[in-house]
């Protein structure tokens, strides 16, 4: 599965990083392709190329406050979560989002 998202929290900082740090490491574990860009008070680091978002097959927003560029992922499944829920059980997040593409949810 190729997966692609935002991770973004209240500060930018912390959250966003640690987020998105997890989420690569559970999707990677469990064989997928991950890019999740961060946006935060630095701006946006780690853009999604348009190649691998026209390849995504679902889009995870890990976010606390209000993203930009959510219009890039119309037509996909996105799912959106608060930050702190793929900090604490990134592995079982993962494993919904297997759910949700395959249409078990």
């Amino acid at each position: 599965m190729k997966i692609v998202g935002i991770a973004a929290c209240t500060a930018g900082i912390a959250h966003t990083y640690i987020a998105r740090e997890k989420l690569v490491n559970a999707a990677e574990k469990a064989g997928h392709e991950i890019h999740i860009e961060t946006q935060g008070t630095i701006g946006t680091e780690d853009a999604i190329p348009e190649a691998v978002l026209k390849e995504a097959d679902v889009a995870v927003i890990a976010a606390d406050v209000k993203v930009s560029g959510k219009d890039r992922f119309e037509g996909m499944k996105i799912i959106e979560v608060p930050t702190e829920l793929v900090i604490k059980s990134p592995n079982k997040f993962i494993q919904k989002v297997e759910e949700v593409v395959k249409g078990g949810v």
